[in-house]
């Protein structure tokens, strides 16, 4: 963060200095970061007291300034050194879990302070020079975010979150590692209802948006497509007229958001007649795309690190922002080039020693993210052959796809039945709710045997099962919404040096 007293950020959230002697709040500073895990704190910090599951961040504010902040950002004193804001009505979405323990107001309180505060930081940056791009879509946001990372690192330092930092907690956080040396600050911003985006944009107006794509994410939240559509088009709406948007128009819903922003828009697709497009789309043998990048007058060959046809979206976003930022074309494909897998469990691949190649997506699930890791899966089974003979044998390890509303039952049919139809050698339905029994149902009546498809109870019982019967050369996918935890059953299954 910029260096600030602790009587500037006071003054910035509406709150009072506590607990430190009379004149000391001009002269004691915040020089580190902000963090609301206490054993993260550093030197020079400031300490986010919130409420959770199994204790209050009240209660660590002692144990956070000894180990080096400068004070704590609080809803009532704490015995050392801090900012203190009176509590409020949860205002926040109590959904996300950020103030789902937020019976006193405090939280509420904690995070609009932080709110203020980041505004604050990201207005005093942009005067000094900061670009801000925000990115939106109902899956693929964090992939998207670490191909940026990757082409604007080139062009100067670069600010972006870890794994998915996107809502009202992990959004102000993220602007606060930003400091006068950033030139680049990259935002995920995500929603569960009308309206969040938007806030989050005001938080850190961008001067760069970018729309990926309109699914059916958070479809038992929002009630239907066109909702969930609304509510990405905030991003849109929130960028200015001397700024960009880029926007995937291969998603029709996406391409109508350049009516309702006043910014310069850039289209991007896997089809010419578009300012940035993606020619000769192939896989290679670990579902890694290579196509030819087109823009007006001029094209490279991109060969990406990441698995799976759908980024190929993703990296088109990403290149057109890095052009908007001055980057050319080749330091963009060379960038691209090198751009891995960098949030964990997002199409993380790893081969065993064995020859067992574990694709673990597991951080994140909805229905197109889900067609898009079994397609990949499929691929890999089909273009890695053991000795190149026939394919290899495919598993899809899968767990619930959380908050689809009414559409629950159907959806998980439908990917049952996907499975299936795309070949895959086996599917391990995890969990017994009726969501998981329509997933099992429908590839079981998809399938020719109705062997295609076994359920377990939990992730115990998967791994137990693959254990069992995993084969050298085999591939498995592991997805599921994070809640399921099906993200330490392929954290193991990596780990083994071979089948039990």
């Amino acid at each position: 963060m910029i260096d600030l007293s602790l009587a500037r950020i006071a003054e910035i959230v509406g709150g009072v200095v506590a607990d430190v002697p009379a004149g000391d709040a001009d002269l004691v500073h915040v020089t580190g970061t902000v963090e609301f895990d206490s054993r993260e704190v550093r030197p020079g910090g400031l300490f986010l007291a919130l409420p959770g599951a199994r204790a209050d961040g009240h209660d660590f504010a002692a144990a956070a300034v000894a180990a080096g902040a400068v004070a704590v950002l609080a809803a009532r004193p704490v015995g050392v050194p801090a900012i203190v804001v009176p509590p409020a009505p949860a205002a926040g979405d109590r959904e996300s879990g950020v103030l789902e323990h937020d019976a006193d107001g405090s939280g509420a309180a904690v995070l609009a302070a932080l709110a203020r505060l980041a505004a604050a930081v990201a207005a005093e940056l942009v005067e000094g020079g900061l670009t801000i791009i925000g990115v939106t879509g109902s899956s693929g946001k964090t992939s998207t975010k670490d191909l940026l990372a990757a082409v604007l690192a080139p062009l100067g330092e670069v600010i972006a979150p870890p794994g998915s930092f996107n809502n009202e907690l992990g959004h102000p956080w993220t602007v606060l590692r930003a400091t006068t040396s950033t030139d680049y600050l990259i935002l995920e911003l995500s929603a569960r209802h009308p309206g969040n985006i938007a806030a989050l944009a005001a938080i850190a107006p961008p001067s760069i948006g970018v729309v990926l794509n309109v699914g059916t994410a958070h479809l038992g939240e929002f009630g239907s497509r066109e909702a969930i559509a609304a509510t990405k088009s905030e991003l849109p709406q929130a960028v200015p007229s001397s700024g960009v948007v880029i926007l995937n128009v291969d998603d029709a819903a996406v391409a109508a958001m350049a009516d309702v922003t006043a910014a310069r828009v850039v289209r991007v697709a896997r089809r010419p007649g578009v300012d940035l497009w993606a020619g000769d789309v192939t896989l290679d043998e670990l579902a890694r795309p290579s196509f030819t990048l087109h823009t007006a007058g001029a094209e490279v060959p991109v060969q990406l690190a990441v698995h799976g046809d759908h980024q190929v979206s993703n990296a088109l976003c990403a290149a057109a922002v890095a052009l908007q930022c001055g980057a050319d074309l080749d330091t963009v494909a060379a960038a691209l080039a090198t751009a891995g897998p960098v949030s964990r469990r997002r199409m993380q691949v790893t081969t065993r020693a064995d020859g067992v190649t574990i694709v673990n997506d597991a951080y994140n699930a909805n229905p197109d993210s889900m067609r898009a890791g079994l397609k990949a899966l499929a691929w890999m089974a089909q273009s890695t052959a053991v000795d190149g003979v026939g394919k290899r044998r495919s598993w899809a390890v899968l767990g619930e796809m959380a908050e689809l509303g009414d559409d629950a039952i159907g959806e998980h049919d439908s990917i049952g039945r996907l499975s299936v139809r795309l070949d895959v050698s086996r599917l391990v339905v995890v969990g017994t709710g009726r969501s998981m029994s329509a997933m099992h149902h429908g590839a079981v009546m998809e399938g020719s045997w109705g062997s295609e498809s076994s359920m377990v109870p939990d992730a115990d019982a998967a791994l137990a099962l693959l254990r069992a019967e995993l084969r050298a050369g085999d591939v498995v996918l592991v997805k599921a919404s994070n809640s399921s935890g099906l993200g330490v059953l392929a954290d193991a299954l990596a780990a083994d040096g071979g089948p039990a």
